[in-house]
């Protein structure tokens, strides 16, 4: 009988797995092409490539984006060992540098992400942040992103969550509303004035959803996707504001009413792909948030 001779297949290239990384932190072909200084064409020839020496696919469709396949989970373990080779060859290795790549409400955009960003980037100046603000749920796909920060307790797959902090959401109006309006002499004549908060039938979220239950039945005045128009609104005398005490404590010509009867206390948990805990550059910048979280709790919880 004669012999079948199996040619062996190639070995994976070190670029190719090194685009497969840019990939799936990316996830599309254009964004890693572009973080990559490469075109779509030779992202995706790269890919092939790879494929064709690991004998499967790496890389599946999702809702999204691309997403790791277990084989392509597999595959990146090796490029991250190629990664942190390349960095012990770097004279700057000890400086790190890259692009975290955050979902997070708008409140916690501007009051917790960024000023962390800022700090991580004292140390590490070409460490940069993109940051997609967004109420929602969190994704059972994190495409694109490496770490969500969302409002109550996720229930996700293949990610970790973890619980970051509380804050507190309490009522608030403007004095020049309250000269002109009257204040509310108990919680329950609140349902005679109108209600600055998210749209009902837009919130995904519910946490935010179950807080009106801290109010009384308030018809809606302005409503908004974004809090910083909760807040703007309520400033500008629109109505009572259901509104982040770390946001509303800041101004002085806001007035928070009945603090101790009337607020809502809301967990943020972060949530993070497990290959983007792998990445150096994430895990300081989660230090970075955590830090700012201990230094700004009580803000968080509207004690001043």
């Amino acid at each position: 009988m004669q012999s079948v001779i199996t040619a062996p297949r190639p070995t994976p290239s070190p670029d190719d797995l090194l685009v497969l990384l840019a990939v799936a932190r990316a996830g599309r072909y254009t964004a890693a092409a572009s973080e990559l200084g490469l075109n779509h064409t030779t992202v995706a020839r790269r890919i092939e490539s790879l494929e064709a020496a690991l004998g499967g696919r790496v890389l599946a469709r999702g809702a999204s984006g691309w997403v790791l396949t277990a084989l392509g989970e597999h595959a990146l373990a090796a490029a991250e060992g190629i990664e942190r080779a390349m960095r012990t060859l770097d004279p700057s290795s000890a400086t790190l540098s890259g692009t975290v790549r955050l979902s997070a409400t708008d409140g916690f955009s501007g009051f917790i992400a960024a000023p962390a960003l800022v700090a991580v980037r004292r140390a590490h100046p070409d460490v940069t942040l993109e940051i997609v603000a967004a109420t929602r749920r969190a994704a059972q796909q994190r495409v694109g992103v490496d770490l969500e920060v969302v409002v109550g307790r996720p229930h996700v797959h293949r990610a970790e969550a973890t619980h970051l902090a509380d804050y507190v959401l309490g009522t608030y109006a403007s004095r020049d509303y309250l000269e002109r309006h009257g204040a509310p002499a108990s919680p329950a004549e609140l349902a005679e004035h109108p209600l600055v908060y998210f749209i009902e039938s837009m919130l995904q979220v519910d946490a935010l959803d179950d807080a009106r239950g801290a109010i009384p039945d308030m018809l809606d005045s302005v409503s908004s996707t974004n809090v910083y128009v909760h807040v703007d609104a309520t400033r500008a005398g629109a109505g009572i504001g259901l509104l982040p005490a770390f946001l509303a404590d800041r101004h002085d010509d806001l007035v928070r009413l009945f603090p101790s009867q009337v607020e809502a206390r809301l967990p943020y948990w972060l949530v993070s792909r497990p290959e983007a805990l792998r990445q150096p550059v994430v895990l300081a910048f989660i230090a970075a948030m955590r830090q700012r979280i201990d230094d700004v709790r009580p803000a968080l919880l509207g004690r001043r």
